[in-house]
């Protein structure tokens, strides 16, 4: 769900994104038994995001059990500084998203059953998977907003 919710946001909480080249790192990087080498600008449960990996692309936790896939690649890895409150509405995005997974799925915004009669979602899709109407996205938007960037960088 971080990646997604990054993503999203176009906001990858760089450490310092007034200088950028002090933290994110560039080079080749080794996965192996599912861990990412040992980095040391990154502390223990530091968010970090992988980019130019084959296999891993994304936002993982450091030393946390991520079951990455092995592969030596040449790319990126950001340190990240994710805020408490990021972190606590990504668990709330997901367990919303456990919750409604059979509406945010569904192709109809409403139905009755007594003349039946029904009325499918319209708008686009929503990286979710769902309706803009529905999605966790729409849902979340007001609390997502002071974290929106313009761009990622």
């Amino acid at each position: 769900m971080m990646t997604e919710l990054c993503a999203y946001l176009r906001n990858y909480f760089l450490v310092d994104y007034m200088n950028p080249e002090e933290r994110i790192h560039y080079g080749s990087f080794t996965i192996e038994d599912g861990q990412i080498e040992p980095l040391s600008f990154l502390k223990q449960g530091q968010y970090f995001r992988i980019v130019g990996s084959d296999l891993n692309d994304g936002v993982w936790q450091y030393g946390i059990s991520n079951d990455l896939t092995d592969e030596t690649f040449e790319g990126a890895v950001w340190a990240m500084s994710i805020p408490p409150d990021v972190i606590a509405l990504a668990d709330e995005i997901l367990a919303w998203c456990d919750q409604n997974a059979s509406a945010v799925n569904s192709p109809y915004q409403s139905e009755s059953f007594a003349g039946y009669s029904y009325t499918l979602k319209s708008g686009s899709s929503s990286a979710s998977g769902g309706s803009d109407s529905f999605g966790w996205q729409t849902q979340f938007a007001s609390r997502l907003a002071p974290y929106r960037r313009l761009s990622v960088l």
